[in-house]
């Protein structure tokens, strides 16, 4: 035993992070969404959430950055409405983890994120006008925040938000950084309030770091490799495998 669970489910557990950490690093996401799939799919629902906090703030941390302090500091700026409504619905949903069934919530997300996606990689590419960039950066925010504070995923509303405006690739990945950094924050006060994190689960949380940290280096070289062409396919597909798992898990539970 280790952390309180087997040997072989922490190497498992050890694996999934470090896939995590690798596509994290590649599109500058989806390592929360990757961890709590394949975590819950062998261990607690809440010791999986548990499991992905620390990891999921300290790679945001570098993701934001990594063009230095000035760079994120006016990324926060531009996006202040988005971030301050991810924080709020964060704080508002998760008190809401230990009674409240996540079927329909993992179903309200997945649908609508696997049709965007599915229709950008058809090419019908849906780029709005700035003057929604407001009402946008509100209704996405607001949403991912929900249901980040309920599953620890709050990436695809954000993501798409970004993808909707065409935003160029250096600067998405550091706004999904900075973003997802101050969500990050957010969840980690969140959950010790909830007692999600705990005495016990923040050591199997703390374990998880050096994996997924490993991880995103190797990714990261594949980052900067990838044209922004390519690199908005390869978000694509993997947000449209998010939403599509989002939708199995509200069908199967």
């Amino acid at each position: 035993m280790i952390f309180g669970i087997d040997i072989y489910l922490f190497l498992a557990a050890v694996g999934v992070a470090l896939v995590a950490g690798v596509v994290k690093g590649a599109v500058g996401f989806a390592l929360p969404m990757i961890l709590i799939s394949g975590l819950s799919s062998f261990l607690p629902a809440e010791l999986a959430l548990a499991g992905l906090v620390l990891a999921t703030l300290l790679t945001n941390l570098a993701q934001a950055l990594r063009q230095g302090g000035a760079a994120a500091l006016a990324s926060v700026m531009r996006y202040r409405l988005l971030i301050g409504c991810v924080m709020l619905a964060i704080c508002v949903s998760a008190p809401l983890v230990p009674v409240l069934s996540d079927r329909v919530l993992y179903l309200l997300i997945g649908v609508p994120i696997t049709i965007f996606t599915v229709s950008q990689l058809a090419g019908r590419h849906l780029i709005l006008p700035a003057r929604h960039r407001g009402r946008a950066e509100i209704a996405m925010g607001l949403t991912g925040g929900f249901f980040g504070g309920i599953s620890g995923v709050w990436g695809p509303p954000v993501i798409a938000y970004l993808l909707s405006f065409n935003t160029e690739k250096t600067e998405m990945i550091r706004v999904q950084g900075v973003v997802f950094l101050i969500g990050s924050v957010m969840l980690l006060f969140a959950h010790l309030g909830s007692g999600v994190l705990n005495a016990q689960s923040l050591p199997f949380s703390a374990a998880l770091v050096l994996p997924a940290a490993i991880g995103m280096w190797a990714g990261l070289r594949l980052q900067d490799r990838l044209d922004p062409t390519r690199f908005r396919r390869a978000t694509l597909v993997v947000l449209a495998v998010a939403g599509l798992n989002l939708i199995r898990k509200g069908l199967m539970g």
